[in-house]
């Protein structure tokens, strides 16, 4: 049997999860990159029941803590089209440097597509109690300070930090815990 470090098996608890755009190509430098991911973000909270604790998008990553019905399905499905919906809009803006690294980096076995958007894998990690949760948002709203973006965490515009500071973010974010 493999391992289950890496692997949603309780889907009525959050889970912490990273999506990492492949080797680690800073795609989300364009605000509108980063409004295809929070807009599909926002699909699934409306038609797929998203609890959404906490997020950050970064220029080559996200973080989410987001608990849903049958999540391991419904993450493959956000991932596959916010990479059907990145690559188009690349190819509308002829971003041809980003194409090709999307290409040249796409792993071996992917033949039935041309481009490969996001690394394979989320690492989600299973959040069951408070004291976790509070710590991994601690983490997540803290890494655009860490790598020297900001000053506060509530001054990176795509992440949940605003909303735990008492302002508006651009997510609705579930702060019901437990």
């Amino acid at each position: 049997m493999g391992r289950s470090r890496y692997r949603i098996l309780q889907s009525q608890h959050p889970h912490f999860l990273t999506c990492t755009v492949l080797n680690w190509i800073p795609l989300f430098t364009r605000p509108a990159t980063v409004q295809i991911v929070l807009d599909a973000l926002r699909y699934r909270q409306q038609q797929h029941n998203w609890l959404i604790y906490g997020y950050v998008i970064l220029e080559n990553h996200l973080h989410l803590l987001v608990q849903a019905d049958d999540l391991p399905n419904q993450l493959a499905h956000f991932k596959s089209y916010t990479a059907r919906q990145l690559i188009d809009y690349l190819q509308s803006i002829n971003a041809e440097r980003l194409l090709q690294q999307l290409s040249w980096f796409r792993k071996a076995h992917k033949t039935d597509r041309e481009y490969q958007c996001w690394e394979e894998g989320s690492h989600p990690q299973l959040i069951d109690n408070p004291e976790v949760l509070r710590q991994k948002l601690d983490y997540i709203h803290l890494n655009p300070v860490k790598r020297g973006y900001v000053d506060l965490p509530e001054h990176w515009r795509y992440s949940s930090a605003r909303d735990y500071a008492g302002q508006e973010g651009l997510l609705p974010v579930y702060r019901d815990w437990f």
